[in-house]
């Protein structure tokens, strides 16, 4: 009775249930580099370089536990490309009895392999992803009858759950159940941001590098310097050096924006989270024993700890309790063209661009670049939901599909209607005036609404607002700004829609 045990891409870890009870003198391992995977979307060349090289190192770990290795190399003559068509192979090759697998983190993976059974005529068996702190049936359970979802209850639970940061069964550390109103400083002029590690290059990276190079020319993005962990135990130094040097600032700065600095106080560790590097559990005790240790505050401890064990939960339950029909929302019916400056043309915006340089150059941008510039600018703008979610789940090297959809969609675009957050995350030019550096290096004018130079982002922003205005003025959290737009006079109003007409014009020219 010989196993046949398929490792995903992202599901780079020793304790994955599908290497639960392996018997290591009849099962076989296998892991796949498959083209159809990494050009579905055009994935980043550095995420494809950083998913194989890790890939392949797992693939050495497990040699080395005495397991059978299947390990197929995207550019092996007999690669078929497909999931389907190397796990018929291998089936046949290793006269496999059954198929063990950890259930895949897209919908459509899901789909496909729940037909395997009868298209590979052998028992298959799918097992739940235990590297996650909430079951989809936890989830479901808990939202239940509930009117709205919202993250600061199902946070709650989660703390008390797990007995993070509790002096006792109800009551949180500080009496508080969140900090993030502490957690809003601009960045300092002078800040010093320490230096990040940078990883030897292994000879597995160095050929890797090589094959993404001419396999993916066409993919958006750079591949040097590549800096990636692509083991565990770089992935444990990243978490380490992040606990000790960088932790105790990172709630002041979290919201902060600077130009020339793509990380600042962030973690950058969601890629090796996501992918199985690293565990949740063991991140958000690491941070809780800083705090208990003394070297972060509160307020950092409590907002790192809040992204990984409440919001990186929340969203994986909200898109498996709502697909297949949450990937078909569109709640704004937006539907412009996304524009080329999303994949490097120039613009004058220089916050756009910015955001969109370090994407290029790391594969990365953090939560509020992603959130507040170019998630914000494509909604204010009416782009296509699908073409923007696209792009965020190419681009980035954290980015699979539970994940990248629930953010986007429904943090970032407020295309699922409000299923994710109670208003949309939608600001003017001056917000990011206030949290970054961006608007001096800039020739448009964030103070300003309706003149030549306007910020773009201002101009969109309330016309965005007025153009949804049966969604929205009678949402409580939006009355003050509606009131604000009330009180312009009808001259001022059409002055500034008619400035937002000009910029869409513009963006659609590609001069903007």
């Amino acid at each position: 009775m010989s196993a046949l045990r398929l490792i995903l891409t992202d599901q780079i870890s020793h304790t994955i249930t599908s290497l639960e009870g392996i018997k290591a003198e009849e099962d076989v391992v296998m892991l796949c580099e498959l083209m159809e995977e990494f050009t579905y979307v055009k994935h980043h060349k550095k995420k494809i370089a950083f998913l194989f090289s890790a890939m392949r190192h797992f693939a050495d770990e497990l040699r080395c536990k005495g397991y059978s290795i299947r390990y197929v190399k995207l550019d092996d003559p007999l690669n078929t490309g497909s999931f389907a068509g190397e796990v018929k192979r291998a089936i046949a090759q290793v006269k496999a009895t059954h198929l063990i697998v950890t259930e895949p983190g897209e919908y459509r993976i899901l789909q496909k392999m729940k037909h395997w059974q009868s298209e590979f005529g052998i028992p298959v068996e799918i097992l739940g992803d235990t590297r996650f702190l909430t079951t989809q049936a936890e989830f479901a359970s808990w939202a239940k009858n509930k009117v709205q979802l919202r993250l600061e209850f199902f946070y709650r639970r989660m703390r008390q759950k797990y007995k993070i940061l509790m002096e006792s069964e109800s009551k949180p550390i500080g009496d508080k159940w969140s900090y993030d109103k502490e957690n809003r400083k601009p960045p300092k002029a002078g800040m010093k941001i320490p230096k990040r590690i940078s990883h030897k290059k292994s000879s597995i990276i160095e050929e890797v590098l090589e094959l993404v190079q001419d396999k993916f020319t066409d993919h958006f993005g750079t591949l040097e310097p590549f800096h990636y962990a692509v083991t565990r135990d770089q992935a444990l130094l990243e978490l380490n050096h992040f606990i000790n040097e960088l932790l105790h600032d990172f709630g002041h700065y979290q919201d902060a924006m600077l130009s020339g600095e793509p990380y600042l106080y962030h973690s950058l560790i969601s890629s090796y989270l996501n992918a199985g590097l690293l565990l949740p559990l063991e991140i958000c005790k690491a941070a809780e024993n800083a705090y208990l240790s003394g070297k972060a505050p509160l307020n950092s401890v409590e907002g790192f700890i809040r992204q990984i064990l409440g919001w990186r939960e929340f969203v994986r339950g909200i898109y498996w309790m709502y697909m297949p029909e949450y990937g078909e929302k569109n709640d704004l019916a937006a539907t412009n063209p996304l524009p080329d400056f999303y994949w490097g043309a120039k613009t004058n915006m220089f916050c756009v661009a910015e955001a969109v340089r370090h994407t290029r150059d790391h594969a990365y941008s953090h939560h509020i670049q992603r959130l507040m510039i170019t998630g914000n600018f494509a909604m204010l703008a009416g782009i296509n939901v699908k073409a923007v979610q696209e792009w965020y789940l190419a681009v980035y090297s954290d980015a699979y599909e539970w994940v990248e959809m629930p953010n986007t969609l429904g943090m970032a675009l407020y295309g699922d209607g409000g299923i994710v957050g109670s208003k949309p995350y939608a600001a003017s030019g001056k917000y990011i005036h206030r949290m970054s550096d961006y608007c001096k290096h800039c020739q448009y004018n964030p103070e300003v609404v309706t003149e030549k130079n306007a910020c773009p982002f201002n101009g969109l922003y309330w016309d965005f607002l007025v153009r949804h205005e049966v969604k929205f003025r009678h949402n409580q959290r939006m009355s003050y700004v509606f009131s604000t737009w009330d009180k312009f006079g009808i001259e001022k109003q059409q002055a500034i829609r008619n400035q937002a007409s000009i910029t869409l014009e513009k963006m659609k020219a590609g001069i903007l």
